[in-house]
């Protein structure tokens, strides 16, 4: 085995032009593999972190999945509210350690407006248990401030101290904006790649602010309260959508789940945030399997470019295959000379690959990240990535048979005598 070893080092070095070709083209493919394995798993990952280290959501009895659309991606809208004074119930429970109320139904410019308290910016974590930070300016204080998400900030244009203005509902259109009642920007929240970025927070006293001359989602006829006169009304909160718990032990979280279900007041009901999400993903996350495939049919290319290369390469070394069939190479050892030629260039590869796509986390993972959300970070390889290169060698080291086969069932009289 040894020395049929050095003849395929040998040969490819003597070839190493053309076949160099084919390792570079086997490469990108896997580094395509690799990549988009990595991100779908990130993604995925990030997906059911939106909300992390949060215990509870509690909401108007209805649909978990609902719940967790609207009150953790700010889509659809609840069906029914949950009253204020359910919602400082359940911050006084002795297992609760903080809570966040959420209030949403009001947009601007199509993003989603999100009302809460300071708690927020205090206790809601993403990802690995990430904080949310801002990139400029501050939390909101006054009743008129808002935090905007980074991709609000980036994909209108806004800056600290622009005005905004908020509209009723989920449009776009200006029918039904709250002019009469500016926001001036105090806060530019740094990229999460979470709902978080295409969102307007405003404080609680804020939506009740703008909804004072509101009733049953439209504008009350010839009452008009300007802003500056606001304070003089009690803006504490009717209702909010949903509020996110976090409890002082993870073990009391059945329990408290329980409470809530059973609530006398009001039909609650509490969603484990990560049970839901991953749910969730079953349903939305088809994609990612899509992609995958695509990514793999990228690898068969490769490979087919692969064994296209040996194939052709046959005719040129018929003489030299002849040659070691004439001084006592067996067609087991031609067979096995091409296979290891095929599985070497496999490995290569493989190997060039996963440094690529090493060389490319290391320089736009960072790019990425603030862009876009998306980390990809240049860590060991998973067992995940460990299994698809494997199959990748293994499906590889299956191409390189055809060859083998073909020069094993060439007769010595065919590479020695000469074709016109």
């Amino acid at each position: 085995m040894t020395h049929l070893l050095h003849l395929a080092l040998r040969s490819a070095w003597n070839r190493r032009a053309s076949l160099s070709l084919t390792v570079i083209a086997i490469a990108l493919s896997v580094c395509l593999l690799l990549g988009v394995e990595r991100l779908r798993e990130n993604i995925r990952a990030g997906f059911e972190q939106s909300v992390s280290g949060a215990d509870l959501i509690v909401g108007a009895r209805g649909s978990p999945l609902q719940l967790m659309l609207y009150s953790v991606f700010h889509l659809g809208e609840a069906g029914h509210n949950m009253e204020w004074s359910s919602v400082q119930a359940l911050a006084a429970h002795p297992a609760v350690a903080w809570s966040i109320p959420v209030s949403l139904g009001d947009s601007h410019r199509a993003y989603p407006v999100l009302g809460t308290t300071q708690d927020y910016f205090r206790h809601f974590k993403y990802g690995d248990q990430r904080p949310l930070a801002l990139a400029q300016g501050r939390p909101f204080a006054g009743i008129f401030d808002a935090v905007l998400g980074a991709e609000v900030a980036e994909g209108l244009g806004y800056k600290l101290g622009d005005p905004i203005t908020l509209s009723h509902g989920g449009g776009e259109t200006d029918l039904a904006d709250h002019a009469d009642k500016p926001f001036s920007v105090v806060g530019i929240l740094a990229r999460t790649g979470t709902p978080v970025d295409r969102t307007v927070h405003i404080g609680l006293d804020a939506m009740e602010a703008i909804h004072l001359d509101w009733q049953g989602g439209a504008h009350l006829p010839g009452m008009s309260i300007p802003a500056e006169y606001v304070k003089k009304f009690d803006l504490a909160p009717k209702e909010v959508t949903a509020v996110i718990l976090g409890l002082k032990s993870r073990a009391a979280v059945f329990a408290v789940q329980r409470h809530v279900d059973g609530y006398g007041d009001e039909a609650l009901m509490a969603v484990l945030p990560g049970v839901a999400l991953s749910q969730l993903w079953q349903v939305v996350g088809i994609g990612e399997k899509a992609l995958l495939a695509v990514s793999a049919l990228v690898v068969a290319v490769g490979l087919a470019g692969l064994v296209a290369v040996v194939l052709a390469g046959l005719n040129e070394r018929r003489r030299e295959l002849a040659i070691l069939r004439s001084v006592g190479a067996h067609p087991r050892d031609i067979l096995a000379l091409l296979t290891l030629e095929g599985l070497g260039l496999t490995l290569a590869g493989a190997g060039l690959g996963f440094l690529l796509l090493t060389t490319l986390s290391l320089g736009l993972g960072p790019l990425m990240e603030a862009h876009f959300g998306l980390r990809l970070a240049a860590t060991a390889p998973t067992s995940a990535e460990l299994q698809l290169l494997a199959g990748v060698v293994g499906v590889g080291l299956v191409a390189s048979l055809l060859p083998g086969w073909r020069a094993y069932r060439m007769s010595l009289a065919d590479g020695l005598t000469p074709r016109t």
